[in-house]
């Protein structure tokens, strides 16, 4: 395979940066010429990879850090319907014509041959059509779902409860897609219009699918739903996970956890700020529990108040962890629901509670749920007591841990960097 010109565009959120790093490291490594669009504070990532770094110069920055500054407005919008329209009208489609303009002026610059995107980054999606390239979509979320490419029954059931499964999901995916997203699908048409692309039919993120030349999906089948009306595009790759540094990082607390008889790590991932959500319930449920080591990871927020508040010699607060690092010596892994955090659990065949609902938090949990690896509690706000229950059922029940074990075996049959460059090879 000749060296190829690769850019890497991906919009400024860190579940979707942070998993193709590894991906373009390795493209790299091989001896492609990979740069990488990307807005907001990831400059200094990027050429920690030894790449190119292109910021954005046109497109505006926007996700979860300054949603709440740049739209004060955003803090009015109670319905969750609306906050959801808002938000996906914000943070994906208005950002698009920037993101044109600044791929199109880089590919004056440097003409790179293919374009790899994540599937929020739309903008790129529109380039790789205006400008006829080659373009890989990459799905860092699970597979995405709509009402052409539905989930399946599961055939365990019984014959009636999958018809009203079949029903029940059908109405779902109409009401989420064709009445509550109709706006958004009306501005990403209007916005193909002013570029000459033809008007999409569906769902806007559809379009992705049926346009890009190649879908990489990170993750396994095993995590997916069975049975599936899959797109010809779709490859599974096995978990896209971030490019480590050299040498693993040592978890300095290792021999601590021996003295306990389960260790709990506990997050609710890099952007909430609410503490409240999960991890003082976590750290409630096992305050007065000296048998039971709890490790809470809060991203920065509230780590010292937190320390002050819960002083329990069996507890350790930290703004960061290396998971990688403090995997092996957990027992469960209590969590948001980030997709990357729960693809690294399942690796190290941890079983999972989750505790997610918006931004496609609901979708990951299902899927932990479905698969048997763990207990979904359909809520961002559970109780000390709902937590404490399910930690105690995945424990006590070794189907979890057994089905975790599982899906860490497909994994390994997955080598996610090897596959996704032999797929890109085979475009190429």
């Amino acid at each position: 395979m000749k060296i190829q010109r690769i850019l890497f565009a991906t919009v400024p959120l860190d579940g979707h940066f942070s998993p193709l790093t590894g991906l373009a490291a390795h493209l790299k490594q091989l001896g492609h010429d990979v740069r990488w669009y990307v807005g907001g504070h990831y400059g200094p990532r990027v050429t920690k990879l030894g790449l190119v770094h292109y910021p954005c110069v046109k497109a505006p920055v926007i996700n979860q850090e300054n949603m709440d500054a740049l739209f004060p407005e955003r803090k009015n919008i109670k319905s969750p319907i609306s906050r959801v329209r808002f938000d996906v009208e914000h943070t994906f489609l208005s950002p698009i014509p920037g993101y044109v303009d600044d791929l199109v002026d880089i590919h004056s610059e440097w003409p790179f041959d293919l374009i790899v995107y994540d599937l929020a980054c739309l903008g790129a999606l529109f380039v790789q059509e205006i400008l006829a390239i080659k373009g890989v979509a990459v799905g860092v979320l699970p597979l995405f779902e709509s009402e052409s490419n539905p989930p399946s029954d599961d055939p365990a059931r019984n014959a009636i409860a999958r018809s009203v499964t079949r029903w029940a999901k059908r109405a779902k995916i109409h009401f989420q897609f064709n009445i509550i997203m109709k706006p958004c699908t009306i501005l990403f048409n209007q916005l193909r219009a002013r570029y000459g692309l033809p008007s999409e039919p569906g769902f806007m993120f559809d379009a992705v699918f049926r346009n890009t030349n190649l879908y990489l999906q990170s993750g396994v089948p095993g995590f997916d739903y069975p049975h599936r009306r899959l797109s010809p595009k779709v490859r599974f790759v096995g978990p896209l996970l971030p490019k480590k540094s050299s040498g693993k990082v040592p978890f300095t607390k290792a021999d601590e956890t021996l003295k306990y008889e389960r260790v709990i790590l506990a997050t609710q991932g890099t952007f909430e700020r609410n503490v409240d959500k999960i991890i003082v319930p976590t750290l409630e449920a096992y305050k007065n529990d000296p048998r039971t080591m709890v490790i809470v990871t809060t991203g920065s927020s509230g780590t010292q108040a937190l320390r002050e508040r819960y002083p329990q010699s069996h507890f350790l607060i930290e703004d960061f962890i290396d998971y990688d690092s403090v995997m092996p010596y957990a027992s469960v892994y209590v969590t948001n629901g980030g997709y990357g955090g729960v693809m690294l659990a399942l690796q190290h065949q941890l079983p999972i509670v989750v505790a997610g609902v918006h931004e496609g938090k609901d979708d990951i949990a299902a899927r932990v749920q479905f698969s048997g690896v763990g207990i979904d509690l359909k809520t961002e706000t559970p109780k000390a007591q709902q937590i404490r229950r399910a930690v105690e059922t995945v424990l006590s029940d070794k189907k979890y841990r057994q089905q975790a074990a599982q899906l860490a075996e497909e994994f390994r049959s997955y080598p996610a960097n090897e596959m996704a460059a032999g797929y890109i090879r085979q475009l190429a």
